[in-house]
């Protein structure tokens, strides 16, 4: 293969950027058409293998050595939190705010901001945790490659990057919209009008995707450039946001909130679930674990500190806005634009659109940055082609995926219509917040060697309870409107769950630099809200997130399985330190215990990649 030794042996071949076939298919099951109607013969098995298959710590960050060159170490928790700032403060306030306020939620759409920070706070915590104890760029798919299986990691990674795609695609959109709004015009002005093609995708957006190059080629650079890039915006988009809290404010009456919750709870909890979209992205900081100087202090910092200063400025302009108009007359598109014209202040909607661009920029900026560098990780374990987890010498940047992802990005922009983009996004990040919960919980309850068996059968069973309660609350809540006696019995059975498993199964391990606190109060709040949320969304998004995920399903069959099963056998016995699930014909070996392996893991160097 064209990647694997870690020493710097003739195992390392680059070829700069090729496209050759053992750039992208290395593996020997791809070696020829014989091999691989051999692989397909042996699916079954070797998806067993996978499912049982979990990867190391150290394995994670040994495998940093197949991108032949080190990402550098230059940012600080300053880097991190502005960063997590730029990677949120964009379209999702520009935009959904006004949208959710008038149709949903009224005057109470803070309530919902509070509760998707709420969430999404809870979500950070997890992330920091995992950041700081396995700093390597593969954020969530690492994570969840070590806790709870490859299988599991592939399907949540391959949304996440779903995500990052659609959600830079709507930004993108965006951008051009309140650049038409800055030019004093109407923002299918700046787009062609293809005739022929299908409604929502005829409107053609150059613009958009000049902005995305522009993006690209910063992201390819330099990671620290990017961030100077980022720390500049972000200043520049905060002043404004003060100015619109400030002066929107000033320009307040008290009786556009005498109609609070037009909608009820229903309405606030609605619109939490699409004000989600707000909050998405934050999981990219975590990605930058790998150029982070020192993880256990930086990450914990820069990741809660943007979390909260977003979470105040968030709820501070959605009160600002519905106290400048009544809910009923707030604009959709451009809402707080709108919002200083009918108060007389037609001068602010200029700078209300500077300052949208600024932060849509970063938005774009961070989501670039942290999505190359999640399939860079990915393309480490060989389920996608080696040839995205190349890191230039020169610049230490992933410069394939880099462009690869924001190709994608730019191809989506120019054809999509922004308000499909929307809906295709807050699901699939909810899920994938969900998973890293319990993958948490699994972190500290369960440990091979030192979790006795009847340990783990409680975990598991309290796991099951806290998951099945939470989905059981999620789904009363969508399917029924005013009914509350599911509750009553959905509700203690998480509370005792959880309560369960704080008083009956002991913890196998601490966290060595930094821990979530009040485990397991927090991460099972985490997945029973993000469930919960899950509940509000509409029928549509779950059909969108199904297909998607058949997608991925064929995929991981047909090549992702075979290339990383052929890795885990050429790795074989290059890790010293080994668990569950060896990949010698699909048998599962021995148990060996390590010094911070979790779970079941493996004896498979592959998972252990």
């Amino acid at each position: 293969m064209g990647y694997g030794d870690d020493g710097g042996g003739e195992g390392i071949r680059r070829r700069g950027c090729s496209f050759s076939k053992d750039d992208f298919l290395p593996e020997e099951s791809f070696k020829s058409w014989g091999n691989y109607k051999s692989a397909l013969r042996q699916t079954p098995a070797r998806w067993m293998d996978r499912v049982v298959t979990r990867s190391l710590d150290s394995a994670e960050l040994e495998v940093k050595a197949r991108s032949n060159h080190e990402m550098k170490k230059t940012l600080t928790w300053w880097d991190l939190m502005w960063f997590g700032m730029g990677a949120v403060i964009g379209a999702g306030i520009f935009v959904l705010t006004g949208l959710e306020a008038r149709d949903d939620a009224g005057p109470a759409v803070v309530l919902s901001y509070v509760v998707s920070g709420i969430s999404a706070m809870l979500s950070v915590f997890c992330y920091t945790e995992f950041a700081v104890e396995i700093p390597v760029a593969g954020g969530s798919f690492a994570y969840l490659r070590v806790e709870l299986g490859e299988f599991v990691a592939f399907i949540a990674a391959g949304n996440i990057l779903l995500e990052y795609v659609i959600g830079g695609a709507a930004v993108a959109r965006s951008w051009t919209s309140y650049f038409a709004t800055l030019c004093n015009r109407q923002p299918n002005d700046f787009r062609i009008h293809a005739h022929g093609f299908t409604e929502g995708y005829n409107y053609l957006d150059p613009i958009a995707i000049g902005v995305i190059i522009f993006i690209c080629i910063i992201a390819v650079l330099s990671t620290k450039g990017s961030s100077r890039l980022n720390y500049i915006a972000s200043i520049v988009h905060v002043v404004v946001i003060l100015f619109i809290i400030i002066a929107g404010l000033i320009k307040s009456d008290t009786k556009n909130y005498n109609d609070f919750a037009p909608n009820g709870a229903r309405g606030i909890f609605k619109a939490s679930a699409v004000l989600f979209f707000a909050y998405v992205g934050f999981d990219a900081v975590s990605t930058m674990a790998e150029e982070t100087k020192n993880p256990a202090r930086d990450i914990p910092i820069g990741l809660v500190g943007s979390m909260v200063i977003t979470t105040t400025l968030y709820c501070l302009m959605a009160i600002t806005l519905c106290l400048m108009q009544p809910y009923t007359s707030i604009n959709v598109d451009a809402p707080f634009s709108v919002a200083f014209q009918a108060v007389g202040w037609d001068w602010a909607k200029y700078v209300v659109a500077a300052g949208a661009l600024k932060g849509m920029t970063s938005v774009l900026l961070v989501g670039a940055v942290g999505q190359a560098r999640y399939l860079t990780h990915i393309a480490r374990t060989h389920m996608m082609p080696p040839w995205f987890a190349q890191v230039d010498a020169k610049t230490g940047t992933p410069v394939n995926a880099t462009v690869t992802m924001l190709a994608a990005t730019a191809v989506i922009a120019f054809f999509t219509k922004l308000d499909i983009l929307a809906n295709l996004l807050s699901i699939s990040t909810l899920f994938i917040f969900m998973l890293v919960a319990l993958a948490l919980l699994v972190r500290r309850y369960y440990v091979s060697g030192v979790t006795s068996n009847t340990d783990r059968n409680k975990l598991i069973l309290f796991l099951v309870l806290i998951l099945g309660s939470s989905i059981a609350t999620s789904a009363y809540w969508g399917l029924s409107e005013n009914g509350w006696v599911g509750y009553c019995v959905t509700a203690p059975i998480w509370l005792f769950a959880t309560i369960g498993l704080k008083v009956f199964v002991p913890h196998a391990r601490e966290a060595k630099l930094w821990g979530v606190p009040l485990v397991p109060w927090l991460p099972s709040l985490s997945i029973a809200i993000n469930i919960f949320l899950l509940g509000s969304i509409d029928r549509d998004s779950f059909i969108r997130f199904g297909v998607w995920t058949g997608f991925l399903l064929l995929y991981y069959f047909f090549f992702g399985l075979h290339a990383s099963y052929d890795t885990a056998k050429e790795y074989e016995g290059q890790f010293s330190k080994i668990e569950e699930g060896a990949t010698n014909g699909g048998g599962v070996g021995k148990i060996e215990l390590n010094d911070g392996g979790v779970g079941s893991k493996n004896s498979d160097p592959s998972f252990s990649t």
